[in-house]
């Protein structure tokens, strides 16, 4: 359990953080200058707050109120920043091995198990320079997970990378997610990354918290497009894999209520709960059952709400079964359909519109069990893996 209630300054920033969450990855989500990564230094005992309190596993960490503030050096959390940070002139096995040799920690974890979590064996003896930055990051993982943490905190691990980059690293960060065994602090302005990887969301904004809650919830709600982008709007629906058929390439994912869902290219076993990430650019609305089109994937669901917006768009929340999911229209089309909130209609998602690349499996301390995450965030021109 992770518990935040602090206020503070990094300069003439102010910050007003407050959150909680409990098992899992819970990630701070927000714009570049947003104030994550101040929140994440309070936290790790880098900067002071001016008031407030820190508990991780129900100690105190910082209580002004008490006076208490646990240095840095002494608060147990491993520290992943953008860059990796490694010693060049040692080898990846001594990088490992550093902070348990230097800090006196105790062997709470194997080598061999963070080697093999990894995916490092054939990099022990490699200096830093010789790696790709993936690797430089693995490595940078493993050193934070030796040093005994009670809290793993990352800061935007992957944004210094490209996206082949990425592709090749996020596969260990799930598993990483799934058998650390300690909770997990992510940072990101990357929402495919979060909503893959989480199972807590904390928006970000001007240097406050504005929500926080299970990442479904919160991709679910309309009012945090300022905060999130527009380019972001998305939700996730959960499900399990019920067929697979092989001659397409095409996966069946029952979401319950009689609605499934056909997914492209993905490697799931029957059986296998699934969540997708769908964006609400990639929702059209039609309210008569289409014919005669491409598109597969066509879920009955009821208007919840829509946006009021002065702009040329809107977003229309729907529910489906007891999910929900959103579409981003013109209010032209909003207008001419004659949505309404109690309006049945039928949501259409291109199978296409599912990125394949992010499927990955949830912990399994989150309830529900494992699962995975499917998203379609990247440019069309990057979809093919």
């Amino acid at each position: 359990m992770l518990e935040v209630d602090i206020n503070g300054r990094a300069g003439s920033f102010a910050v007003e953080a407050s959150f909680t969450a409990s098992a899992g990855v819970t990630s701070l989500f927000g714009q570049s200058g947003a104030g994550k990564s101040t929140i994440t230094n309070m936290v790790a005992g880098l900067l002071r707050p001016d008031e407030g309190r820190i508990v991780v596993d129900g100690d105190v960490l910082f209580d002004s109120a008490q006076g208490i503030d646990v240095p840095a050096r002494r608060r147990r959390i491993g520290h992943v920043f953008q860059d990796a940070r490694l010693f060049p002139h040692l080898s990846v096995k001594s990088n490992l091995t550093f902070s348990r040799w230097a800090g006196g920690r105790r062997d709470t974890r194997s080598l061999d198990e963070v080697v093999d979590l990894l995916g490092i064996g054939n990099l022990l003896e490699r200096k830093p320079g010789t790696l790709s930055g993936g690797e430089r990051q693995r490595v940078a993982i493993g050193r934070a997970l030796l040093s005994d943490p009670r809290l793993l905190l990352m800061d935007e691990p992957l944004a210094s990378l490209d996206q082949a980059r990425k592709s090749d690293i996020l596969p260990y960060l799930d598993r990483l997610c799934s058998e650390a065994g300690i909770p997990i602090l992510y940072v990101s302005h990357a929402m495919e990354e979060v909503a893959r990887l989480s199972q807590t969301l904390v928006i970000v904004s001007g240097g406050k918290t504005i929500a926080h809650g299970p990442v479904a919830d919160i991709l679910a709600r309309v009012d945090l497009g300022r905060a999130t982008g527009r380019h972001e709007a998305s939700a996730l629906l959960q499900g399990r894999i019920s067929h697979i058929d092989r001659m397409w390439g095409l996966s069946s994912v029952d979401l319950g209520g009689g609605q499934v869902m056909q997914v492209p290219g993905l490697d799931a076993d029957l059986g296998e709960a699934i969540r997708l990430r769908i964006r609400a650019r990639d929702v059209a609305i039609a309210t008569a059952p289409p014919t005669g089109i491409s598109i597969r994937n066509v879920l009955s669901g009821t208007v919840r709400a829509i946006t009021d917006e002065t702009g040329p768009y809107t977003e229309v929340l729907c529910a489906v079964g007891g999910q929900s999911l959103r579409a981003r229209l013109t209010r032209a089309s909003a207008a001419d359909l004659g949505l309404h909130p109690g309006r049945t209609v039928h949501l259409l998602i291109k199978s296409v519109a599912i990125d394949r690349r992010q499927s990955a499996p949830v912990p399994a301390n989150v309830a529900g069990g494992p699962d995975r995450d499917i998203g379609g965030d990247t440019d069309p021109a990057q979809r093919l893996v």
